[in-house]
């Protein structure tokens, strides 16, 4: 298998996906602003979505994946068909059971995780209905996780990192669609998340039934794979899913500071999202797969290699990102938000958010590249130890930044521990003798430096007055962003080229 190819795939699919999540985050900016009605449906839906990323992409994936892997390699057809009836049939009644008690519980869990919003009735109101709305998000996502695994396990990449386009499609339906005929309006877009979870399930099923792997229901909790993945999966939820936890800590602080600040840092997240998604979730979901299988047949060297393949890929296309959202904070933000009830206050307050959250974004995803180093060979205690000082550190971050930073302190402590998390995790694996760095690291940083030296220059000096891009109309400022962005890479990538970057240096193949 070509992983370069497969990661194009993977990352082609996740672009088609970011894409419209631009277009649902600029129709949802541009219906409802942001204000109340967003502050209640972002904290909803970032519920069920904390718990999806803790569970079913975050720990079930990392601790299903490695020990799948095993059971195809080394058991056989029959074997690995029992163990995905037992663990989908277990996972499915754990996840129904949470998310029953989780709608009932609901005032409860807004009560902890947005404490802010207690003292206005009718946003507080309004977050507890639409969370019992989005709340069986989970349980669709769950599903979708488990096919997901198994899809990647068999090299069929390309339709799980394509489900994620359903949820957009069904969300911007909603906002355009369905918000006429809800009371409140908003109350749409939680309809769409369920709708949006019911289509990326549906769209896995025949895939699943082509290769021999849809499910039965077959209860069998003294399965020994199952024992194994639930085993391991507990403290992988720490592990994997830290800065997730971050994430909802900081809508706590978020909820107590000025209206609006849970927006802000939503947009920008989204932003950052787009480079970690493309780059650090593909490389994530190719490299599970197939670390787990040089582990399991033992080839050390491989390993190595493919960790280091990993982390080069990883700098050569995080770091100009990071610089760019950086640097085009506002021409970004401006084009793609700033209409209808987004206003150049948001645009100005969500850019201190994402100039805070690029300062972490390469951290970010070295972690997703270097974790899979740990799971893959069964590890869990190294990552959750890193993880829980990680959490810790962000906390101490918090409040230290919050009150002179305000919501962009919040931003900076992720970004901050994230780069804290990577460290220590890639000191740990040099530590075990796991990963060994390949010939040729001085060379490369050196060229890459000059080449994002290049590119930073170029932006700036084409990107002209920030104020600019708050005052011209929409059109005008997307075919200057354009220009801008597509100069800022052609000098990226041309510099590069003139210092011998090649495509075909980061080819891997593997079996």
């Amino acid at each position: 298998m070509n992983l370069l190819k497969a990661l194009a795939t993977v990352s082609g699919m996740t672009l088609l996906s970011r894409i419209l999540g631009f277009i649902r985050d600029f129709v949802i900016a541009r219906a409802f602003g942001a204000g109340l009605a967003t502050d209640a449906f972002f904290v909803a839906f970032r519920l069920p979505n904390l718990l999806r990323r803790l569970f079913a992409e975050g720990a079930f994936s990392q601790a299903f994946v490695p020990i799948l892997a095993e059971y195809r390699n080394r058991r056989g057809e029959a074997e690995t068909k029992r163990l995905v009836d037992h663990v989908a049939t277990a996972l499915f009644l754990v996840v129904l059971a949470v998310t029953v008690a989780g709608m009932i519980a609901t005032p409860l869990i807004i009560y902890v995780t947005a404490p802010g919003f207690a003292s206005d009735g009718d946003k507080f109101a309004l977050t507890v209905s639409l969370t019992r709305i989005t709340f069986p998000y989970i349980l669709f996502m769950s599903m979708v996780a488990l096919a997901a695994g198994i899809l990647n396990t068999w090299s069929r990449f390309a339709l799980p990192a394509f489900t994620p386009v359903m949820l957009n499609l069904a969300m911007i339906g909603g906002a355009l669609l369905g918000a006429p005929y809800c009371d409140p309006p908003v109350m749409a877009l939680g309809w769409a998340v369920f709708a949006g979870g019911m289509l990326q399930l549906a769209i896995q099923v025949p895939a699943l039934a082509r290769i021999g792997m849809l499910p039965r229901f077959d209860l069998l909790l003294t399965d020994p794979g199952v024992r194994r993945i639930l085993k391991l999966m507990a403290p992988a939820v720490v592990g994997v899913s830290v800065s997730q936890i971050s994430l909802l800590i900081n809508t706590i602080f978020a909820s107590f500071l000025a209206t609006g600040s849970v927006s802000w840092l939503y947009y920008a997240d989204r932003l950052m999202e787009f480079p970690s998604g493309l780059l650090g979730a593909a490389l994530g979901t190719i490299l599970l797969p197939s670390l787990s299988r040089t582990h399991t047949n033992g080839q050390k060297e491989e390993f190595s290699a493919l960790l280091d393949w990993g982390l080069r890929l990883t700098l050569l296309l995080t770091l100009p990102a990071a610089l760019g959202l950086a640097l085009l904070a506002i021409p970004l933000l401006s084009t793609l938000f700033q209409h209808g009830a987004f206003t150049v206050a948001d645009v100005l307050q969500t850019r201190q958010a994402l100039v805070a959250y690029s300062v972490g974004l390469t951290g970010l995803i070295l972690v997703k590249v270097l974790a899979p180093g740990f799971y893959s060979r069964q590890d869990i205690r190294t990552p959750v130890r890193i993880a829980l000082v990680t959490l810790a550190l962000t906390q101490l971050m918090n409040l230290a930044f919050i009150g002179w930073l305000h919501h962009a302190g919040l931003a900076l402590s992720i970004g901050l521990a994230s780069c804290f998390n990577a460290t220590l995790l890639y000191r740990g694996l040099r530590a075990r003798g796991v990963y060994t760095p390949l010939p040729g690291w001085g060379g490369f940083l050196l060229r890459l430096g000059i080449a994002l030296a290049v590119m930073g220059l170029g932006l700036w000096l084409l990107m002209g007055s920030e104020a600019s891009w708050l005052t011209h109309t929409g059109w005008h400022k997307a075919v200057r962003l354009g220009i801008v962005v597509a100069s800022g890479a052609i000098a990226y990538l041309g510099t590069l080229a003139l210092l011998g970057f090649r495509l075909k240096d980061f080819t891997r193949r593997t079996t």
